[in-house]
């Protein structure tokens, strides 16, 4: 296990910034659930993500990255991302230990801190069609802003290979 500590959001921006990606951020009240999360939309354009940390019976860790209203069959899902099982909900043991988050503050850039490659990531499709991507910066107190483009370079250069699918409904 990684003695290194998780990166922190001044991290998260240093590395976008040395990668010459643009970004915003916005500080809000935490917000746990998309359902709490709803009244930034007015203040916040693009594509509003949802994240699954989800494992199979071979511990291969996957994060879903999509819209925020989508629905993913946690009973089909696997067959579209390369699990060797079904899918179920990582523990927040895993989610601390790979991504460096708590629940609630799942995000896509906790690919920062996934420095074994543990986790494949993984963008529905019908999310990229946001010029803009709206994800957590490591927690749940701030919204950062990116394109959909930027985030793609983001995880390549974490060292992911994002896959884009349709593993929504």
């Amino acid at each position: 296990m990684s003695e290194t500590a998780p990166a922190t959001q001044e991290a998260l921006f240093q590395f976008l910034d040395d990668l010459g990606i643009a970004h915003s951020t916005k500080r809000h009240a935490p917000v746990f659930t998309v359902a709490e999360s709803v009244s930034l939309r007015d203040e916040i354009p693009g594509g509003h993500t949802k994240n699954l940390f989800v494992k199979d019976k071979k511990d291969q860790f996957f994060l879903l990255t999509v819209e925020e209203n989508a629905v993913v069959d946690l009973k089909t899902v696997h067959t579209l991302i390369g699990a060797a099982s079904k899918v179920s909900f990582g523990k927040p043991e895993k989610l601390m230990e790979y991504l460096g988050v708590i629940p609630g503050s799942v995000t896509a850039f906790g690919a920062i801190n996934d420095r074994g490659l543990n986790v494949t990531f993984v963008l529905d499709e019908t999310l990229m069609e946001n010029e803009i991507i709206n994800c957590h910066p490591l927690s749940n107190d701030a919204t950062t802003s990116i394109r959909r483009e930027d985030l793609l370079r983001f995880l390549e250069a974490t060292g992911h290979r994002p896959l884009v699918l349709k593993v929504t409904a």
